[in-house]
């Protein structure tokens, strides 16, 4: 469903009848496939998977997940796709600043991480996706959610590394994390 609110942002935003939107949600349970998911990379082969016109692979949502849609017009800001996810890594960066967490992002490895270069863990995966110079789709970080989730699944088709949430970094406080995700995104894209 919020696909389809997606789908019909993008086109009212390109008419000019609506505004860019930063929408932040959590969705029940649900494994999702990216554009460039491959079979082999869903370990569990009866899992219930929803396709999505995002780029990246497979990933999964749930309670405890915030996930961060946006439809930005880059017909109005730079139309450079480089550019845009420099900007979205560093509104994350950002956002986990404020709970002392230093993380980074990797030019192998779409998303932003925590822990050293040989224990490098993801807390938040990016997914994309540009039609007409209007961007959609954003971004999820892992707040409390369940991580056994993600054994059904090779996240983001990346075997060797593993994924992490505040929760999991000792983070107890995390009640105004949507105010922090909005204050962040607007630094950066108002």
């Amino acid at each position: 469903k919020s696909m389809k609110i997606l789908e019909q942002r993008v086109e009212d935003v390109f008419l000019g009848k609506k505004d860019e939107l930063l929408w932040i949600i959590e969705h029940n349970q649900v494994y999702t496939a990216g554009t460039n998911s491959k079979t082999k990379d869903l370990l569990d082969k009866n899992l219930n998977v929803i396709k999505t016109n995002r780029g990246g692979k497979y990933t999964c949502h749930g309670p405890g997940q915030k996930v961060v849609y946006f439809v930005l017009n880059l017909n109005k800001r730079e139309k450079d796709i480089r550019k845009l996810i420099i900007k979205i890594e560093k509104c994350i960066m950002d956002i986990l600043k404020e709970y002392k967490i230093k993380s980074y992002n990797d030019k192998k490895n779409i998303g932003i991480w925590v822990g050293n270069k040989n224990n490098s863990m993801k807390i938040a995966a990016i997914g994309i996706r540009v039609k007409k110079w209007i961007a959609y789709h954003g971004f999820s970080l892992n707040v409390s959610n369940d991580l056994t989730n993600y054994k059904k699944i090779i996240p983001c088709g990346i075997k060797d590394k593993g994924v992490t949430s505040l929760k999991e970094m000792g983070i107890k406080n995390y009640d105004n994390i949507n105010e922090i995700i909005v204050k962040k995104f607007l630094n950066i894209f108002l």
